[in-house]
Parts: C-alpha cells; structure tokens; sequence
C-alpha cells in the first residue's frame, strides 16, 4: 500500500450532558477557535447527542443541553462560515460507520477502555450496550470524516489509540490505506484545568459541588465568589513555578491564570512571585470576569433565538454529511456491500 494524501482536517466533539465549565472552554473551545483561526486544517465541530443518550437523559434537558453546547461554541468564537458544527444525530453517517466498526473493533479492546470501568463501575450487567460499546462510535466520528488530528485530554487518550487501532484493522484487513490514523493533539496551556476544591481532580460539570467549577452561565458575582473561595494552601507563591510542584491547588490557580492570558506559567509566575492568595486570587477572578463574561453574554443572547441555533446546526449537518457520505459509501464499497445505484 503506498501512503495515501489525505486532507489535514481537525475533528472534536462535546457532550451535551450539562452546562460547560472554565475548563471546556480552556482546555477545549478555545483550542478549537485557535485551530479554526489557524486555517491550516478544515475543522469540524460536533455537539455529541449520541453519546450523551448512552446513559438516560431527558428529553426536554437533552434538547436543551444541545442548544446550550452548541452557543457554548458560537460565543467562544466558532465561526460557522469557517469550520462545520453540528449535532451527531443529524449526520446518520457517523451511526452508519458506528455499526460497521463495532463489527471491526473487538471485545477486548473495549473492557480495557477506563471510562467504561469507571462510568459502569460494580453495576456493569444494568449499564447500556451503547455505554459500553461507545469508543466504535467515537471512532466512527472522528473517520467518517477522515479527520487527521484530534485534540484531546488526558482522559481521551486511549479511545484515540482505540480509532487508531479500528484504522489499522480496517486497513490491513481490507488490504486498503484508506482510513487515516489520526494524530492526537495534545497540550497547550491548561489543557487540563483542576477542581476549584481539590488540585488532583479535574474540574468537571459533573462534580456535586458547584464551587468546584466556573461555569460559563456563572456571573461576575459568582465567579470572584468561586476563586475567592478556591482551596489553597496557607503559603505564599513561590519565587518559580518549579516551587508549585507539591502544590496542585496553588499550581491550578497560576495555570488558569496563564491560561486566560494566553501566557506561559512560568511567565506569570515571575509576576506574582512572594504574593500571598489575598492579592492573587482577586487579580484572577478580575481577568476570569473580563474574559468570560462577553463569552457568557453571547451565550445568553443566542440562546434567545433556538430557531438560529437550530438553523446553523442544520446546515451544519449538510456540510458535515457531505464529507462523511462518500466516504462511507466508499466504506462500504471496500466491505463488499451491494448498494442502490
């Protein structure tokens, strides 16, 4: 097989299921509106209803929840007239492609998978086929579009390896180079961003506790109220970041900090060497204020008109189908499917 050309394309997706946090928009959204600004690769956007389903949901919250996400994206600075974004369900390619690679993918590969482990826990027999079986479909989002990168987190790494290893299979099992073996893209500042209440834990809309998290539908009021009462430790900021390694709750607020600034830890570090959490933590609330509340804003002012929302992630799922469909046409070509002419 000789190396196939294909076309650098970035894909990524976010689950409906609950409202977005400083930490979707830090480790995620802005990283996607950077990738889109770039213009080095065509990107593409998906609000994730499918996989949102793997586990009950309401219906009401469901549409709810995909509108929100998908202002999350347009007020972070997602341009529709340069990347595609849509919901999963609209495109019924990525199903399509999803049963085919749950017949590629094998039995092993997702028991190993951790968030199955974590998310069906001692109560594996009563959690759904979908929840378990999932990663197929991941794989399927991410090459149904041939997408060559995907940005990732810490905990997505391995159903990236799994898409990379349904690739292979495919290819090697069909004799073709057809399906690209995406590249994760990893890293960035605060590409993981940490609890408010515990350093070790990643911030998360699921979290019982509201202080543990910004999120973006958070006002000025309850944002200065969250750093002012993050978990710190008694002392000082040292005179280097190196100095913040036994510290997470201390290194996640400099991270964030770096992070809204778009600058390195290290940097700000030399800014705020020897202050103590009374200085530091009002000077970060205020930069947290200035940069999410006209994202917050946009948020609110879109979710006002659903019918546009709705509207862009109709068209958006036109465009996105446009892509998937020859390729899974040509998927099933390959598999040696008889299809209408």
């Amino acid at each position: 097989m000789t190396g196939t050309a294909f076309t650098p394309r970035v894909f990524s997706g976010i689950q409906p299921s609950g409202g977005l946090t400083l930490g979707n928009y830090l480790g995620a959204l802005k990283r996607f509106v950077d990738m889109q600004d770039a213009d080095t690769h065509e990107c593409v956007f998906c609000v994730v209803d499918l996989h949102a389903i793997t586990v009950w949901q309401n219906p009401e919250d469901l549409t709810r929840q995909t509108r929100e996400i998908a202002a999350a994206f347009l007020a972070a600075g997602i341009d529709p007239a340069k990347a595609i974004l849509f919901n999963q369900s609209q495109a019924p390619e990525h199903a399509q492609l999803g049963w085919l690679f749950s017949c590629i993918a094998r039995m092993g590969w997702m028991r190993r998978m951790t968030q199955w482990k974590d998310k069906a826990g001692k109560n594996s027999e009563e959690a759904s086929l979908g929840l378990f079986a999932y990663p197929a479909l991941m794989a399927a989002d991410i090459l149904v579009h041939h997408a060559t990168h995907v940005p990732v987190g810490d905990d997505q790494k391995q159903h990236l390896e799994l898409t990379r290893d349904v690739a292979a299979k495919f290819n090697h099992d069909y004799g073709v180079d057809f399906f690209p073996i995406t590249e994760p893209v990893i890293g960035g500042p605060a590409a993981r961003v940490m609890s408010l209440r515990d350093g070790t834990k990643k911030m998360s809309k699921s979290d019982p506790s509201d202080m543990s998290r910004i999120n973006l539908s958070d006002d000025a009021d309850a944002i200065a109220q969250k750093f002012r009462k993050a978990r710190t430790d008694p002392e000082p900021l040292p005179d280097s970041y190196e100095g913040l390694k036994d510290r997470p709750e201390a290194r996640n607020l400099v991270d964030i900090l770096a992070a809204l600034q778009d600058r390195t830890p290290e940097d700000v570090m030399s800014e705020v060497a020897g202050q103590g959490w009374g200085q530091f933590k009002p000077h970060l609330a205020e930069v947290a204020v200035e940069t999410m509340g006209p994202i917050t804003a946009e948020m609110n002012r879109l979710l006002a008109d659903p019918a546009e929302i709705d509207r862009i992630l109709a068209d958006g799922a036109e465009r996105a189908s446009a892509i998937a469909a020859p390729i899974l046409a040509r998927t099933f070509d390959i598999m040696g499917m008889v299809r209408r002419a």
